[in-house]
C-alpha cells in the first residue's frame, strides 16, 4: 500500500470530522500513527508546517528557536552519510521537554533506531536511521525549523 499526499490529506479531512481519536496505519514504505485530543502542558508551544507521510505522536517538546543555516562545509565529508529532513517541519532532539536526547555527537546508533523528531501539523513524526553508525554531527539546533531534504545530522557508518 501506498500513501501520497493527496490520499494523507483525505484520511486527515475525514479523521477530522469523526470521533476517532487514535488511528495507526501501516504499508510497506510508510508508518502513520495519528492521536488527537491528548493534554498539552499550558507552557509548550504547538507550531504548525507541512503535511507529514509518517507521524509517530509523542508529548510536545520544548518552544521553537529561530532558525539557523546548516554548516555547508560539513556536508562534504565523503566518509560520513547525511541524515534528511523528509519533509518541512521542527526539528526536536528529544521526545518531551527535560528528557534526554535520542543521540548525541558521538553516540551509535543502529538502522532503524529513532534519531530525532520532525514535528508537522502538530504530528510528532520520529525520523529513524537508516544505517548504523557513529553520529559525528548534529547541525540543527533543537527546535529549529527544517525544510524538505536539509541535511539534521552527519553518520560515521560501521
Amino acid at each position: 500500500m501506498q500513501m501520497d499526499q493527496q490520499a494523507l490529506r483525505e484520511l486527515l479531512e475525514f479523521l477530522s470530522g469523526s470521533d476517532i481519536q487514535e488511528l495507526k496505519l501501516e504499508g510497506d514504505d510508510f508508518r502513520l500513527e495519528v492521536r488527537r485530543n491528548l493534554p498539552v502542558p499550558a507552557a509548550m508551544v504547538m507550531p504548525a508546517a507541512a503535511v507529514a507521510p509518517t507521524a509517530a505522536a509523542s508529548a510536545m517538546p520544548e518552544a521553537v528557536a529561530p532558525a539557523a543555516p546548516p554548516p555547508a562545509a560539513a556536508a562534504s565529508r565523503g566518509d560520513l552519510v547525511e541524515i534528511k529532513a523528509p519533509m518541512v517541519g521542527t526539528f526536536y532532539r528529544a521526545p518531551a521537554p527535560g528528557e534526554p536526547a535520542f543521540v548525541e555527537v558521538g553516540s551509535k546508533v543502529s538502522n532503524g533506531q529513532t534519531v530525532c523528531i520532525l514535528e508537522a501539523m502538530k504530528l510528532m513524526n520520529e525520523l529513524e536511521a537508516e544505517l548504523s553508525g557513529e553520529i559525528a554531527e548534529i547541525l540543527v539546533e533543537n527546535g529549529t525549523p527544517v525544510e524538505y531534504n536539509q541535511v539534521l545530522m552527519l553518520v560515521r557508518p560501521s
